[in-house]
């Protein structure tokens, strides 16, 4: 397990780099259209041929990656926020304000995320610039993944609440604040750590699952989903080097399994 993690770790980290500096790999750009050489194979110049634009599949796969490990853990961050502050003021007032949140995040969850994202995605404009549209889908991912991180942070302040060296510090006169600063945040960031370093593949394969549906990231700005909405229209068979964007996207999920904390923070 050691071997796999290490590995892991070595394969995102060389992930992360050719996204950073595409460069390394391709000296094309991802907008720009070699109109006589559409569905190209494989070549010197593209080592992943180009669509049906002519455009340079891997640099768009390169780009695209960027923009999923840039603005996923963004998101991941946007959502571990809001579930610290719900979460946390949940578990530490209790009584009515624990059991109102309670019943907003079992709401939350009850209802099929999946379709609560479309539904919300489907409402923003979709004429707006790659840019704008970029960040309104990580925005979007961000808002509305926080409910089962909030419960979990929930559960973890509920039980320091009662442990002895927070009784302590009460019965000392520490004041709310110092409380909150000094003994339940350092102890609670373990926990919040682990849900972001969850979040994070979540929110890559939401946003993929959104641009394969055409609600994620517009054109020409490639990402994730979009790349794979492309497969749509290939022949794996008789292309099989377009089916590239499917064996990174599993590779990063699955290192992202691997080097994940195996705390149980469930409750």
């Amino acid at each position: 397990m050691k071997f796999a993690r290490v590995f892991a770790v070595v394969l995102l980290g060389i992930v992360a780099i050719s996204a950073l500096a595409p460069r390394l790999w391709t000296a094309g750009d991802y907008a720009t259209q070699m109109r006589e050489n559409p569905d190209s194979p494989p070549s010197r110049q593209t080592l992943l041929g180009t669509d049906a634009l002519g455009r340079d599949r891997l640099a768009r796969l390169l780009y695209g990656t960027r923009v999923s490990l840039t603005l996923a853990p963004a998101a991941a961050l946007l959502s571990c926020v809001l579930a610290a502050l719900i979460g946390g003021m949940a578990g530490f007032a209790g009584g009515w304000t624990e059991r109102l949140v309670l019943g907003a995040v079992d709401l939350f969850l009850s209802l099929p995320w999946l379709l609560l994202l479309l539904m919300v995605r489907a409402c923003l404009p979709l004429n707006v610039s790659p840019a704008a549209s970029m960040a309104i889908t990580f925005l979007v991912l961000g808002l509305l993944g926080w409910p089962s991180s909030a419960r979990v942070v929930r559960a973890a302040v509920t039980r320091l609440r009662e442990a002895d060296f927070i009784l302590q510090a009460r019965a000392s006169g520490c004041t709310p604040w110092r409380l909150l600063s000094r003994h339940l945040v350092p102890n609670v960031m373990p926990v919040l750590l682990a849900q972001f370093w969850t979040s994070v593949p979540l929110f890559i394969l939401a946003e993929a699952t959104l641009g394969m549906l055409g609600l994620g990231i517009s054109e020409p700005l490639p990402s994730w989903g979009g790349i794979l909405r492309e497969l749509q229209s290939g022949d794996l068979m008789a292309q099989p080097w377009i089916a590239a964007p499917v064996v990174l996207l599993a590779l990063v999920i699955g290192g992202f399994q691997l080097v994940l904390p195996r705390e149980d923070y469930s409750v």
